[in-house]
């Protein structure tokens, strides 16, 4: 183990690779369906994806939209040419001998991702995104003398984003690697299910006593927030530990071993010259008008800043914040709910929606458990659903600030009104919930219950008003919790004459 001592005399130097599945319906450049979530191995395939003689890609339009969209999450613009490349490797699973990717000329050059870190914000610098074509997949049996390819994955759409070697902290790289997942969820480019390897990070860590870098390795494949952070605080541990036993680093991949929490050796690492790039003679550069950039920022929908932005003005905390922002559904309604009533109800709703889940009231994992998977079969909300929640949400909030309902009965409405979608007051109507506001029917149950209860109408009398609590809770008892407790309060203050 290091001591704390020992590891200040060095400096952490952290890069990420994102690898990011576009979020369409067929692949980069075939027509086999995009999602093998579920799939049988090897059903997900063509002619494109076997590398059969002849067999000639065509571009996914929709792809490059989605990089595109991409490049405004990332605080960039799409360049207006960029073309793809040949990869050369041999592997089982990359049929051609090559992957399609985009080497001197990508589609993304440039941005940056702001993090906030023990309440200090830090950017991080964008170096580029291409797209390219992703590999299949190898399994090896264990206790097998073979292995076993699967094509499904093969072709499937890929932004390759890269970072500077702007991170130098373990948290800094969690929190690089969370905010890159809400950006490219909330922009539409992927469905960023993290179980599913829609997102996939490789970290590359150095240590070094002086300003130049030290020797790099790459830990691949890491797919949870949680392991990210863990293999770079052991990355830093074993190649500080190697230095100061007098020993190299050497520059190779590897992998993380989340049982045993460390990270082992794969391979020594490939410079960029033994994959013999070529430009594919097969695919055209992509060319973008200045008409389809603009006409892409123009469409481009709320991101994770704006929405703090805006919860800012809620006066919601930063915790709250991003709590509100792990589940994209809720982040959006209490966003409407802001635009259409303001503060006082968007602020209701949010700690509403932000109750812990319940059988009929489903919330996202929370920010370790992102890798699991998302239920099977779960309806999407229309934007029709959403519109009527959202006014359904500001009518309940409405229905409190008007005293019809008690803060805990409006949160037994709210469960019955997420599960029915039925209207607020009428649920709170047939549960028999309402709050009663009429003054004279309260005043005769205050009356009642100053009467039965003189001990304490005595001590309210005498200045203790501590006592007045319990005489409240006695009306909201007698009224089965229908009295209005502001009303009451007051009525009992008038009739004991103080």
């Amino acid at each position: 183990m290091i001591s704390e001592d020992v590891r200040r005399q060095y400096k952490v130097t952290i890069g990420i690779e994102c690898h990011v599945q576009l979020a369409t319906r067929t692949k980069l450049f075939s027509g086999a369906d995009n999602d093998a979530r579920e799939a049988a191995p090897n059903t997900l395939v063509n002619h494109i994806d076997f590398g059969l003689p002849g067999a000639l890609p065509v571009l996914n339009e929709k792809a490059v939209e989605l990089a595109a969209k991409a490049a405004f999450a990332l605080h960039s613009t799409p360049q207006p040419f960029s073309k793809f490349d040949r990869k050369h490797y041999f592997y089982p699973d990359l049929p051609m001998g090559y992957q399609i990717t985009q080497f001197d000329e990508p589609i993304i050059l440039g941005g940056y991702v702001d993090v906030t870190v023990e309440g200090e914000t830090k950017r991080i610098g964008i170096t580029r995104a291409h797209l390219e074509a992703d590999a299949g997949k190898s399994t090896h049996p264990a206790g097998s003398d073979y292995s076993l390819v699967d094509l499904n994955r093969a072709g499937t759409p890929l932004l390759e984003i890269v970072s500077e070697p702007d991170m130098h902290t373990a948290a800094e790289a969690k929190a690089y690697a969370h905010e890159l997942y809400l950006c490219m969820r909330y922009a539409g480019v992927s469905e960023a299910n993290l179980y599913y390897g829609n997102m996939r990070f490789d970290v590359n860590v150095s240590v070094s006593k002086t300003d130049q870098l030290g020797t790099r390795t790459e830990t691949k494949n890491l797919n949870s927030f949680r392991s990210i952070e863990r293999a770079v605080e052991y990355e830093v541990e074993r190649q500080i530990e190697l230095l100061e036993h007098g020993e190299q680093i050497v520059q190779e991949t590897r992998g993380w071993d989340d049982t045993a929490q460390k990270t082992f050796s794969q391979r020594s690492k490939e410079d960029a010259h033994d994959y013999r790039y070529m430009p594919d003679p097969d695919l055209p550069p992509i060319a973008l008008s200045g008409e389809y950039i603009a006409d892409i920022e123009a469409k481009m929908p709320e991101l994770p800043d704006d929405f703090r932005a805006k919860f800012a003005l809620v006066g919601l905390d930063h915790n709250t914040v991003e709590d509100l922002l792990a589940d994209p559904m809720v982040a959006h309604q209490v966003g409407r709910v802001y635009d259409e009533a303001g503060s006082e109800h968007a602020k209701r709703v949010a700690f509403w929606l932000m109750r812990p889940a319940t059988e009929d009231n489903h919330q996202v994992p929370n920010d370790d458990d992102l890798s699991a998977p998302e239920p099977e079969n779960e309806e999407k909300p229309t934007a029709e659903k959403t519109a009527s929640q959202v006014k359904s949400l500001i009518k309940l909030s409405q229905m409190v600030s008007d005293n019809k309902l008690s803060s805990t009965a409006a949160k037994e409405v709210l469960d019955d009104m997420l599960r029915s979608h039925q209207d607020p007051e009428q649920i709170a109507e047939s549960r028999n919930l309402l709050q009663v506001s009429d003054e004279s029917a309260i005043a005769e149950i205050v009356a009642k219950v100053l009467a039965e209860n003189p001990a304490a109408a005595g001590d309210v009398q005498n200045g203790e008003m501590k006592a007045i609590g319990f005489l409240v809770g006695q009306v909201m008892k007698a009224s089965q919790g229908k009295a209005n407790p502001s009303m009451a309060t007051q009525l009992i203050k008038k009739q004991l004459g103080v």
